[in-house]
């Protein structure tokens, strides 16, 4: 079973947070619901949580990366 570090410090209430792991560092900007995240390894997602079962997820690599 792996084990699995993370941490979110809040910069911004309702906002802003950096998140922290073992293998990469993220911003996560705007509200719960609707996430905009630009990640260390330039990963950059897109999170919106619809009312009801539906949401959207887009994740991209950014130039660069494999």
């Amino acid at each position: 079973m792996p084990i699995y570090w993370r941490t979110t410090i809040t910069l911004i209430p309702g906002s802003l947070r950096l998140n922290i792991n073992k293998k990469s560092i993220s911003l996560s900007v705007g509200p719960r619901g609707f996430d905009r995240t630009y990640s260390s390894t330039g990963r950059r997602s897109t999170y919106i949580d619809l009312p009801g079962p539906f949401s959207y997820r887009s994740t991209t690599r950014g130039s660069g990366h494999r």
